[in-house]
């Protein structure tokens, strides 16, 4: 007999026992079912944090902040420019290793729509590098030029929750708004740039089944076109976001007042720089290093503000509920293939009679075992197909009873993982029946009553 004989004639006992087998199987379906509905989940979540970490800026974006002098050099800390625009032109020199480089001045302003509202807000100038360094996603318009820098242009870009705060009884497109003139703190501004709308995957899905009631939803105060909770939460400095050429800042807000720097040597809020390749990431933080070294004179009142222990932090989370939930689904595996060898052996008990015959007439111990044995495989697999299905249901249920931040997400791996172990557990728990039907004595089976 061979192995393809054996798995006909387990089908077969399956089509004759079929109440019997699906008992058998139902714990192999339950296992299959929960390592699916684990897998996808996890997938889901780390797909969601993955994507909201790119929203970000992602791995390569790399903060320079200030920090508390080493007692090593605390007598030569008053020598030190601290964080300045010499920095961040320091940063252009090193093309191989840094791709785009964004400082940044802030300043608390005051923001007035002539045909709109008056809101408060915190204006950022930068260069345009800082769209790709913080990954700004523009919706409509454009971002800043270095021709608007070098002009020192009165043009703004406004996150999508600035746009509604403004206008908060417009439900137009984004393009509606370019052109438009807002005053910054009594300063005349146009409008050249909507960033699009940043929210979580929760907020999102709320946002569009709000929307399905309405056909024209009002754009909030908080999060532009989206729910409007009014919260805060990690997306809120993009979608609040009111940015302006640097130079344009510098000389319409900071320059003139008295002991005022020139604009090379002027104080920065904010240093940030996007690593070209990850792969150089350490390389490219130790000649950073050494180039701020430079510049603030050997003192060492900087660091670095990057995401890899964020990014540790969370891979290790998402590994230990994997583990996790992969050992309850094991766990519930196992009770399916403990069933499994429990009906094997009975069915054995059974048909000693006809096990023996089979013996009798020229059958190997051989031929027996790989019959025993494909049955259970096949259980196996047909349990693991079911329990596929029972998982996409189980993913559903738990969607619609307790809606999920991040959707999940079938993999195709999680299928192959989820039926192979099934495979595995049917092969596992029919190997000791196989071997109990293969050591039949076939004179006392053929005795059996």
């Amino acid at each position: 007999m061979n192995w393809f004989s054996g798995l006909l004639i387990g089908l077969q006992e399956i089509r004759e026992h079929k109440f019997r087998s699906f008992l058998t199987m139902l714990g192999v379906i339950l296992g299959v079912a929960s390592l699916l509905a684990m897998f996808a989940l996890t997938a889901g979540i780390a797909a969601g944090w993955r994507n909201t970490m790119q929203q970000l800026g992602g791995l390569e974006r790399v903060g320079v902040n200030d920090k508390q002098v080493s007692l090593e050099f605390a007598d030569l800390a008053a020598l030190s420019p601290g964080r300045t625009l010499a920095d961040a032109e320091a940063l252009r020199g090193l093309p191989h290793l840094v791709s785009h480089v964004a400082p940044e001045m802030q300043i608390p302003a005051t923001l007035s729509a002539p045909d709109g509202q008056t809101v408060s807000a915190r204006v950022t100038g930068t260069w345009p590098d800082n769209l790709t360094v913080s990954q700004h996603e523009i919706a409509a318009g454009r971002f800043l030029t270095d021709l608007d820098l070098e002009r020192g242009a009165r043009v703004v870009v406004l996150g999508d929750a600035k746009v509604a705060q403004l206008w908060p009884d417009e439900h137009g497109t984004d393009a509606e708004f370019l052109g438009r003139t807002i005053t910054i703190n009594d300063r005349p501004f146009s409008v050249v740039g909507v960033l699009a709308l940043y929210e979580r995957e929760e907020d999102r899905r709320r946002r569009e089944a709000a929307a399905k009631g309405a056909p024209a939803p009002a754009r909030f105060a908080m999060g532009g076109r989206s729910s409007g909770s009014g919260r805060r939460d990690m997306f809120s400095w993009k979608n609040e976001s009111v940015i302006v050429p640097l130079s344009t800042l510098y000389h319409e807000f900071r320059s003139g007042l008295p002991e005022t720097p020139p604009l090379a040597m002027a104080k920065l809020d904010n240093l940030n720089f996007r690593v070209r390749d990850l792969q150089r990431f350490d390389e490219t933080l130790t000649a950073v290093q050494n180039l701020l070294r430079g510049t603030r004179r050997g003192v060492d009142d900087y660091d670095f503000d990057t995401r890899e222990d964020w990014f540790e932090r969370m891979e290790t989370s998402l590994r230990s509920t994997q583990l996790s939930g992969g050992l309850i689904a094991g766990i519930s595996l196992l009770v399916g293939g403990i069933g499994i060898a429990n009906i094997m052996l009975a069915s054995i008990a059974q048909r000693v009679r006809e096990l023996g015959v089979r013996l009798a007439v020229g059958a190997r111990r051989r031929d027996v075992f790989l019959q025993i044995l494909a049955e259970s495989t096949v259980i196996g697999m047909i349990g693991g197909f079911l329990g596929l299905g029972a998982g996409v249901v189980l993913l559903d249920l738990l969607g619609r009873v307790a809606p999920l931040e991040s959707p999940p997400v079938i993999e195709p791996s999680a299928i192959l993982i989820s039926v192979g172990f099934a495979t595995a557990v049917g092969v596992l728990s029919g190997l000791y029946p196989a071997w109990r039907a293969s050591r039949l004595d076939p004179i006392a089976a053929l005795r059996y009553e």
